[in-house]
């Protein structure tokens, strides 16, 4: 099995600032939410089961989760057309960020080696960054369950 990841980041340091284009074909920054807290969550593909289970959470609490003043934001290194299929597909409410080029899942550490079935190789691993309204990062969730964690970021989100 390959080694778990190790974050760099921590809790109160300061979130890696970046701009992407989204799923609504504009270019989103981190710093267009400022004063608000920003759900960041990283997944490996549009479409696949646990991807999908993570996303329809989240779009399932969506609603809660605007009203503690929060915004998600979906990241994976897929295209812009495959996030707007996904995101008719589920009727996904929140914007995903096409990270093409790995800019963003490089800045937060989130991209590593992984093993599936016994085969090595490198992609995005299943990551939540909390960031607080003033730009820095209030929790981090380095092991998700899909199944779970829209409840668990709500949870978090309605402690704060």
């Amino acid at each position: 099995m390959a080694k778990e990841l190790e974050l760099s980041l921590k809790p109160g340091d300061p979130a890696p600032g970046f701009t992407a284009s989204a799923t609504d074909g504009s270019q989103v920054s981190l710093s267009d939410f400022s004063g608000k807290p920003v759900v960041l969550y990283f997944y490996p593909k549009d479409d696949t089961p646990g991807c999908t289970k993570e996303a329809c959470g989240f779009r399932d609490v969506y609603r809660l989760i605007q009203k503690q003043g929060a915004v998600v934001l979906g990241v994976s290194v897929d295209s812009e057309k495959a996030h707007r299929k996904f995101t008719e597909k589920f009727q996904l409410p929140f914007l995903l960020l096409a990270d093409t080029d790995h800019r963003i899942v490089s800045a937060y550490g989130v991209w590593g080696e992984k093993v599936f079935m016994g085969r090595k190789y490198f992609g995005t691993h299943r990551v939540t960054f909390l960031i607080g309204p003033d730009g820095r990062i209030a929790r981090i969730w380095p092991k998700v369950k899909p199944e779970d964690h829209p409840d668990e970021v709500l949870a978090a989100l309605k402690e704060r």
